[in-house]
């Protein structure tokens, strides 16, 4: 396949390239006045790093900083070593960091690039699918706390993204399905071509090696990146459009399911959960038509992707959700479908909802 070429608009704009074999793209994202380079890389990866590391080295003096494993790497005291690392090499603010990794590798690695003196330039290398069309795109970055999931971060933009697909035929199987769960929530929230080509074949749909998959994953960042020009730090969109905040869809219960599971579940099978929960309860709400809100299951379903839960019970997982990042007060707020690519805020639902919803995630509804 040729490369691709998305570009992010905006104040601080950058290109996200999609393609095949694109280590060699990366000197042109850092810039010629780059110098030295931290390399942040999921420990597991660093076989799989071995062509990016060569090219940069190449051109850099290039500091490498393997990371823990998923969640796990999103600590406090994880940034800490990785400043300290920057300090004793004598990094300055003309020096970068690249990020190769997953989600969690994205996050960790933004926000030491964000908080190192006040910002430096970062380009994001993801290894994931779920890294690909949510993490790498639009200048996130956090860690967690005992408190809850990205409770700490900034907002710092790459100054690029290379996709390289390639990436993506090493991927053991569940972690490239569960990617899939931010892929089907963006054709629920923006691009319902995305749930066509996910129902009509879904072996093509999670397919690395074939012509589909390529199409969900340029049309999902095409998606965020709508939502982050138009948004970038979530203030809010025009119309009633919930802004940057849609692209939490799914993400209230989500999140408060991850952390109910110490963060063992995987991200995207979480927002799966989230997502099926949140359609029901727009449907009890009386927002969403029966019919939608039965398709969320089918679709994420399709992919392999759960779409029930019946661990934590219904007051840790509201607890939990009352320090959602989008609650105002003591106010929940969710992101709620009025119709496919038709989003609202939804604030202050009834309780007996939320608990009826609930129910019917765990299967317990009739």
């Amino acid at each position: 396949m040729t490369d691709t070429v998305l570009h992010v608009g905006g104040a601080s704009p950058y290109d996200v390239v999609v393609g095949r074999g694109l280590a060699d793209r990366l000197p042109g994202l850092l810039g010629a006045d780059v110098q030295r380079v931290a390399f942040l890389h999921a420990a597991e990866l660093e076989e799989l790093a071995k062509p990016v590391l060569d090219v940069l080295r190449a051109e850099y003096d290039v500091l490498a900083l393997g990371l823990p494993s998923g969640e796990s790497t999103k600590a406090a005291e994880v940034a800490f070593q990785c400043w300290d690392a920057l300090g004793e090499a004598g990094f300055t603010r003309s020096d970068a960091v690249v990020t190769f990794g997953g989600g969690a590798t994205t996050d960790l690695g933004g926000f030491v690039a964000a908080t190192w003196l006040r910002g430096v330039r970062v380009v994001h290398v993801p290894t994931t699918l779920l890294a690909m069309v949510d993490a790498a795109v639009g200048g996130k970055t956090g860690i967690n706390t005992a408190a809850g999931k990205n409770l700490v971060g900034s907002f710092h933009e790459p100054a690029g993204v290379l996709v390289d697909l390639d990436t993506l035929l090493t991927l053991p199987r569940e972690e490239l399905v569960a990617g899939m769960g931010e892929v089907v929530k963006c054709g629920f929230i923006a691009d319902p071509v995305i749930l066509d080509l996910v129902e009509a074949d879904p072996g093509a749909a999670t397919d690395p090696h074939g012509t589909v998959l390529p199409e969900l994953v340029e049309r999902a960042i095409r998606v965020k990146i709508d939502v982050v020009v138009a948004d970038l730090k979530e203030t809010g969109g025009g119309e009633g459009h919930p802004g940057r905040e849609v692209l939490n869809y799914g993400h209230t219960m989500g999140h408060a399911i991850e952390r109910a599971e110490g963060y063992t579940m995987r991200h995207g099978e979480a927002v799966a959960i989230g997502c099926c929960y949140v359609a029901e309860l727009a449907r009890l709400e009386g927002r969403l038509d029966g019919e939608t809100a039965a398709r969320h299951a089918r679709a994420f379903a399709a992919v392999g992707l759960p779409t029930t839960y019946a661990g934590a019970g219904f007051d840790e997982l509201l607890a939990a959700m009352r320090v959602d990042k989008k609650a105002r007060g003591n106010t929940l707020r969710f992101v709620v479908l009025e119709g496919l690519a038709r989003p609202v805020v939804l604030s202050g639902p009834s309780e007996d909802n939320l608990r009826a919803s609930y129910d019917r995630m765990r299967g317990d509804a009739t």
